[in-house]
């Protein structure tokens, strides 16, 4: 089973566009999303139109929600700013934000007398806005990872990949960042995300069990942050685009 999991597009089409072909090409068993499909660019139709076109699993991100409480007066549409990113969602796209859920649960039983169990979540399980880093203290993410009954947990929100392996008690644990789509902040522009590959033999006894690859693909990083400054979003965006912070 090859599972691919992204996140954190930000209305980057571009971006966007160069990760779908780089996934379809790779042929994933399926697809999840872990949110933040919208904000800072100005392609969040097209992005979540592709997204339910292709009936792709997609959790809430803290931005996604935050096109559910904005109004899409006329006139907000020509406000300049960070927000006029969520007033270009439509109000099809907006239902569709508001009714995500906050996390996804898949359980896989390959060894009957122990499952796997993946908790999918934007910040954290405990909070959509909570950011799990590389450094985030061991005995914290054992917590969270017992309160979740997860033996791997998966997030985005801080755009900066990481993999770590917790041993808790003789079992292995497995925290995955993602990474970011659209808008990296590692220093490396290149979009990010993760390929999942679970086998018959997958187990938290066996820490070699569970396979995690990153992927880095280049997409027009100049054309997406040229984009950014012929609109009304401020400039800083499409710099954050090129030096990716």
């Amino acid at each position: 089973m090859r599972i691919a999991l992204f996140s954190d597009v930000h209305a980057n089409l571009p971006a966007f566009e160069a990760f779908l072909a780089d996934m379809d090409s790779r042929e994933a068993d399926a697809v999840y999303c872990l949110g933040d499909l919208i904000g800072y660019h100005i392609w969040p139709n097209e992005v979540i139109n592709e997204v339910r076109k292709r009936k792709i699993p997609t959790i809430a991100g803290n931005h996604d929600l935050k096109a559910k409480y904005l109004v899409t007066l006329e006139h907000h549409l020509k406000l300049s700013g960070k927000e006029h990113a969520y007033h270009l969602v439509k109000w099809p796209n907006r239902d569709y934000l508001g009714t995500l859920p906050a996390h996804i649960r898949l359980e896989y039983k390959q060894n009957d007398d122990q499952p796997l169990n993946i908790v999918l979540a934007h910040g954290s399980t405990r909070s959509v806005n909570e950011y799990v880093s590389a450094d985030t203290d061991e005995a914290y993410l054992v917590e969270m990872l017992q309160e979740a009954n997860a033996d791997i947990l998966c997030v985005g929100h801080s755009h900066k990949p990481f993999h770590r392996v917790i041993n808790a008690d003789g079992k292995f644990k497995h925290v995955i960042n993602l990474g970011s789509v659209g808008k990296p902040k590692d220093g490396n522009p290149d979009g990010c995300y993760v390929m999942l590959t679970l086998t018959d033999n997958s187990t938290i006894d066996d820490r070699e069990s569970v396979k995690v690859e990153f992927i880095r693909f280049a997409y027009d990083v100049e054309r997406s942050a040229k984009a950014v400054e012929e609109s009304l979003l401020p400039d800083e965006f499409a710099q954050m685009l090129r030096e990716a912070y």
